[in-house]
């Protein structure tokens, strides 16, 4: 009996998901906009950047120097005719990011197998920019200096090896956390409105005079969503794989019961929200704000929590999407395995049993009133 009720109540919320468009748009085509738009937009790689080349030197040496830029794809080289403090002034008119200037006796001293040193001015109004344009830079002329500087022998030899992302590509790092944000703000953006449409419709006096429990109405309107979350949450993992080329080198059924697991607690969330909210549309905003930036600013998502001051490490406790990244990072990446991913596990676990013993003890004081 109690079984056919919850199922009658999931079969009731189902009906209500399926005959509303705009929940059906929510759930299926804005996580993929959402999807596209934000990975090609959250891209670390600077590519054509302008720098200008201030040459007072002119010799062979320097024009090896310019060519060695010429060739990279992060710059775009153009010459300037003129002192370097009028060139300094492309930085106000935005027509160069970078100057490149050099000495007139760059050529002399590099024939006399001496440091030969340039001058690389950078536009830093843009800090995070200027660090990546710089090592950039670094690279120009660690490269130069292999091809023309000759076999200097050294005491040892380094070689270092990338692991997980060869290629640098910040796609692998912003696709798996584009992944955890629209979950956990679809989740907890639908189940948001369950409690409160009843209220808005009048059918929550029908509920409360029905032979229902409380825990009954609670999983019967989160079953639906957590098999739709976890439809949407494929549909974003197939885009990420085939259309951002990001790998999968991991166990598919282990994320898949993660992820299930972070969707049950997105989802509490928003039914705990759903409980307090008198309106569907009060549930909406509460849930935005309490989802997207949290996930944002302090899941690790974009910023790094070791960076963060100490009492936002410490709310950083608090956000599920925290303890999913790391999951669905280490599982795609990295190939990690249920053991080194117990912490997270074991978070995420907590964090749904309270909300959801939150959300059921709420319940159960409106249907006392």
């Amino acid at each position: 009996m109690p079984h056919s009720r919850l199922l009658s109540i999931a079969r009731k919320e189902f009906l209500h998901i399926i005959r509303d468009p705009r929940t059906l748009m929510i759930i299926f085509i804005m996580p993929v906009i959402q999807l596209v738009m934000f990975g090609y937009a959250l891209n670390m790689e600077i590519q054509r950047v302008d720098l200008a080349v201030v040459d007072y030197d002119r010799t062979l040496h320097s024009r090896r120097l310019v060519e060695q830029f010429q060739g990279s794809k992060f710059f775009h080289v153009f010459g300037y005719e003129g002192p370097l403090s009028e060139a300094e002034k492309l930085f106000l008119t935005r027509k160069a990011r970078v100057i490149l200037a050099i000495p007139a006796d760059f050529g002399k001293t590099w024939q006399r197998s001496v440091s030969a040193p340039v001058q690389i001015l950078v536009d830093a109004s843009d800090p995070n920019a200027a660090t990546i344009i710089r090592n950039y830079c670094n690279q120009v002329i660690q490269l130069f200096n292999q091809r023309y500087g000759g076999q200097i022998p050294l005491p040892f030899e380094v070689r270092s090896a990338i692991w997980f992302n060869p290629d640098m590509k910040s796609t692998y790092f912003f696709v798996p956390g584009i992944l955890a944000l629209l979950l956990v703000m679809i989740s907890a953006l639908l189940t948001s409105i369950t409690i409160s449409r009843e209220k808005e419709l009048g059918t929550m006096e029908q509920i409360l005079v029905s032979p229902v429990r409380p825990y009954e109405i609670i999983l019967g309107k989160v079953i639906p969503y957590v098999f739709l979350a976890f439809m949407d949450g494929a549909l974003i993992l197939l885009i990420g794989i085939f259309l951002f080329e990001v790998p999968f080198i991991g166990s598919l059924p282990l994320l898949a019961l993660l992820t299930t697991l972070y969707i049950i607690t997105a989802l509490s969330l928003g039914l705990m929200i759903s409980t307090i909210a008198r309106t569907q549309q009060v549930a909406m905003m509460i849930a935005v704000i309490a989802t997207l930036l949290p996930t944002v600013m302090l899941s690790g998502f974009i910023f790094p929590i070791a960076s963060m001051p100490e009492l936002l490490q410490w709310l950083s406790y608090i956000i599920p999407a925290k303890y999913y990244l790391v999951i669905v990072r280490g599982i795609m990446l990295k190939g990690n395995t249920i053991s080194q991913l117990l912490n997270q596990v074991f978070f995420l676990g907590a964090m749904s049993l309270v909300l959801l013993t939150v959300s059921w003890r709420k319940f159960s004081v409106n249907l006392e009133k």
